[in-house]
């Protein structure tokens, strides 16, 4: 669990500030994604549950003080509070797996301000990332379809370990069957799944004696197919299901991983099912996002699952979310940046989903129609909600994900498109009294 050091120096110098001028009344913060992101036209929220977690257990130990008592920065009294200091917040939230969209807030912090400023690089490094896979996973399902099995195979070049977990806690929460990734399958209770390395294969004398050892080893193998020619690869496959078949066992599958997948899959399917053997499934990997996976489909690729790594954990095509979070509100009243490009929307606020996910952002204290998303989800520093069933979200998201509007679920890339939200009368009244339009 991250410590209270994990934060921007300037968040720890702002707070010192505000300490030594006694600026520590309620604030509230507002986490939003800036519009446009391109090539998304929606996002899903994800990561609420670690935040909440994190927060439930911010505070700075002795060795923390000691380090930050060396820098020189702070006086000792300012220490001995950061000593004593544990988040008392408020958390509203938009609930993990909704479909959401940038510039309409998705969770809003109020607490004493040093507080809320202190978790700031916490409550963006955790969101941002996390609801940018879950993004990146809803994308690769649309386009896989549901009845594909899609798996996380993205630790081995995720950016270090604890991204791998957060990558496989978000892909599961958009709907993906399982990760390759066992750690987070204990943590998280995902299923996991694998195959065979090339490795494996490149360690016997020759294919054949490699599947029917792991044949033997393994209760459900899957055969990877293509260290040397996938087609005779195929061949080998069937001959140890043969011999498997006489003893009353079975492969449950082969995967391709490399070379032209669509063609090899037609091929692989053809011999398989020429030698009697159609339950034999068909797993693809190699280098697959969405985009691999719609033209794989489009050219009559044959699969049964998708194993997608690299593309996933990454977020190949947008490797980043430019979510913020920001003041909204204090004892003074609505707070508001009017920045160019960078304006924000002023004062506690409302998110309305009516028919169709269009949104409306209101103020609190404004009516609104339709079904609010935003929910208290933390009072006093305390959970108000046991922690998220992960398996029973991910079926209640993937039914919202294969029901998504046809232009929602449009996954052909576009550098700025729009989005189904607007603001309500009490909000465009603000903005118009500063001159300003978002």
């Amino acid at each position: 669990m991250p410590s209270g050091l994990f934060t921007d120096l300037y968040e720890l110098t702002m707070a010192h500030s505000y300490f030594r001028r006694g600026l520590n009344q309620p604030a509230t913060f507002a986490y939003f994604v800036r519009a446009p992101v391109p090539h998304r036209r929606f996002l899903l929220f994800a990561g609420l549950d670690p935040l909440l977690s994190a927060l439930q257990n911010f505070r700075f130990a002795e060795e923390d003080l000691a380090y930050l008592d060396s820098l020189d920065l702070f006086s000792q009294d300012f220490l001995d509070f950061l000593g004593r200091l544990r988040f008392t917040g408020e958390v509203w939230a938009m609930a993990e797996g909704e479909v959401c969209f940038p510039g309409e807030p998705l969770l809003l912090v109020t607490a004493p301000r040093i507080e809320a400023q202190l978790v700031e690089t916490l409550v963006l490094n955790i969101l941002n990332y996390e609801t940018l896979v879950a993004s990146k996973a809803a994308r690769i399902l649309l386009a896989a379809g549901p009845e594909a099995m899609v798996v996380d195979f993205s630790p081995r070049r995720d950016h270090s370990p604890e991204a791998a977990l957060h990558a496989a806690r978000a892909s599961f929460l958009a709907g993906f069957h399982a990760t390759s990734n066992t750690l987070a399958g204990k943590l998280y209770g995902i299923p996991v799944a694998g195959t065979m390395a090339h490795s494996y294969v490149l360690s016997f004398p020759d294919e054949l004696s490699a599947f029917r050892a792991f044949a033997e080893d393994h209760p459900q193998p899957v055969l990877l197919i293509d260290t040397y020619d996938p087609l005779e690869g195929a061949r080998n496959a069937v001959r140890v299901a043969q011999e498997l078949q006489a003893k009353g066992k079975r492969i449950v599958g082969v995967r391709l991983d490399s070379g032209d997948l669509a063609a090899l899959s037609r091929e692989v399917r053809r011999i398989l099912d020429e030698a009697g053997f159609p339950e034999i499934r068909i797993f693809v990997s190699g280098d697959l996002d969405e985009y691999r996976i719609l033209e794989f489909r489009e050219r009559g690729g044959v699969a049964w699952g998708y194993g997608v790594g690299t593309r996933l954990g990454v977020s190949w095509d947008l490797p980043a979310l430019g979510g913020v979070y920001k003041l909204v509100e204090d004892e003074k009243g609505p707070r508001m940046k009017t920045s160019p490009g960078k304006i924000t929307l002023p004062g506690r606020c409302q998110v309305w989903r009516r028919e169709g996910f269009r949104d409306l952002v209101a103020l609190d204290e404004e009516a609104g129609e339709g079904q609010p998303l935003l929910r208290r989800v933390m009072a006093g520093g305390e959970r108000l909600l046991p922690p998220l069933n992960l398996p029973q979200r991910r079926e209640e998201v993937r039914q919202t994900l294969f029901s998504l509007p046809p232009e929602l679920a449009d996954l052909r890339p576009h550098a700025n498109p729009s989005y189904p939200v607007q603001i309500s009368p009490g909000i465009a009244a603000q903005l118009a009294s500063t001159g300003l339009k978002l």
